[in-house]
């Protein structure tokens, strides 16, 4: 079972978010790199676990189908 996932940490600078393990920043222990891996709250803020605007564009919606990766007409086919 995974350990539970701290939210907004004391001192996330001191801990490897990488994998289920935890790691001391110092003691990288599962090889998931060189460097550890930043918590989201030390990337994003405190509130990075909320809903919100993330700055994220919606798809963007054609008359002609549901997103802009749809086929063309066949090869030869009249355009009207």
């Amino acid at each position: 079972m995974a350990k539970p996932f701290a939210l907004n940490p004391a001192h996330p600078e001191r801990i490897c978010w990488g994998c289920d393990r935890y790691c001391a920043s110092k003691a990288l222990a599962c090889g998931n790199g060189a460097e550890r891996t930043m918590h989201p709250a030390e990337l994003f803020g405190d509130d990075w676990h909320q809903e919100g605007d993330w700055g994220i564009a919606p798809p963007i919606r054609s008359e002609h189908g549901e997103g802009p990766h749809q086929p063309g007409p066949e090869p030869g086919a009249d355009p009207s």
